[in-house]
């Protein structure tokens, strides 16, 4: 019976995958472990075999010395690292000891750091067709002139770290810029880009050393509790579609190599990207994870199921027995539905709001 130790299973990405796997390989050991006590993958019953509570990452020596104490009393055969942080954190033990605690499939640190900082990837992908045009301003920096020479407003503001929707805002004008500025006076370094008009697309995408074994995507349409956030865009989606968009994964893959190339590194593991169209329908970046989507679930639920490929990959040590399917295609017009506290819903097609009874 393998074992896996799940990273973060408070989040609800985790906790997703968890459910995926528990489905996928009933009689396989999890053990999830969480930095927050009151994480809610640790109460949800049958979600996790047993948990533990976890140092932060950034307490490094203690981080460590918990994570090899679980690996050897559980042992451990695989782990799905899903923080972000944790991440970066991992990939800094490999560069430094040439090896991982125990196997795992995430991205090398140096496009892990990359990808996980938005101000970063605009450097690297500054000048090309990928992304809006973009400048990086902070709270001592806040670059007003530029700002509205270069992008003009209404442009769009952003956290460069965190989820999607943490300090995002359309900016209207000069004015509103400052006072959000003020308003979110404890994040201290923002990316500020054109405003977008069109779509917001979603493509998860599955990497081993260099190749696309294979990718999928998806319309986030609606999004959780998107009243409560000033810019109406929340890090989940409540309402969404599953694509066959061959044309947006070329896209995304020409992006990571763009990247990849300039690192001189190879893309490796689960990279999920975030993207809006223009007004004239061209794909923009404005996000690229280095780990699941929150959606990862559902979509194995449709079959395209990464958690179950991670585990197949760690497990073997190769993908020789993963189905490449660069341009996965859903079999039917799927669409899905999402909000707190309930299970996600997935349905074929969506007549089924046109048929809806009134009284």
């Amino acid at each position: 019976m393998d074992t896996i130790l799940i990273t973060g299973v408070g989040g609800p990405t985790p906790r997703s995958i968890a459910k995926s796997l528990r489905r996928k390989f009933p009689y396989m050991k999890i053990v999830g472990i969480d930095a927050n006590p009151k994480a809610v993958g640790f109460f949800i019953p049958g979600l996790v075999d047993t948990y533990y509570v976890a140092p932060k990452c950034s307490f490094v020596k203690e981080y460590w010395q918990f994570i090899h104490r679980v690996i050897e009393k559980e042992k451990i055969n695989y782990a799905i690292v899903q923080p972000e942080k944790e991440i970066i954190a991992w990939g800094t033990y490999y560069n430094e000891t040439k090896e991982y605690p125990c196997p795992v499939f995430i991205p090398c640190k140096e496009l892990a750091l990359t990808l996980m900082d938005k101000a970063l990837m605009a450097d690297a992908l500054a000048g090309t067709e990928f992304i809006p045009k973009t400048i990086k301003v902070s709270q001592n920096h806040p670059n007003y002139e530029k700002v509205d020479k270069e992008i003009g407003f209404p442009c769009w503001i952003r956290a460069t770290q965190g989820s999607g929707g943490l300090g995002s805002l359309k900016l209207k004008d000069l004015n509103s810029y400052k006072s959000w500025l003020f308003i979110n006076s404890e994040i201290e370094n923002f990316t500020v880009s054109e405003f977008l008009t069109g779509r917001h697309l979603a493509n998860q995408m599955l990497y081993y050393k260099g190749e696309l074994i294979k990718a999928a995507s998806l319309e986030c349409a609606e999004y959780v509790m998107a009243k409560v956030a000033p810019s109406k865009v929340t890090g989940n989606t409540s309402f969404g579609r599953f694509l066959n968009d061959d044309k947006l994964t070329d896209f995304c893959d020409a992006c990571i190599k763009y990247i990849c190339a300039q690192l001189n590194v190879a893309a490796h593991g689960v990279l999920s990207f975030d993207l809006k169209e223009d007004s004239l329908g061209n794909y923009k970046v404005t996000e690229i994870n280095i780990r699941h989507m929150a959606y990862t679930g559902i979509m194995s639920e449709v079959g395209f199921d990464l958690s179950a490929d991670t585990i197949k990959i760690l497990r073997e040590g190769h993908v020789d027995g993963i189905k490449r399917e660069r341009n996965f295609h859903f079999d039917k017009p799927y669409i899905f539905l999402r909000d707190v506290d309930v299970e996600p819903i997935i349905l074929a097609n969506e007549e089924i709001f046109y048929k809806t009874k009134d009284v």
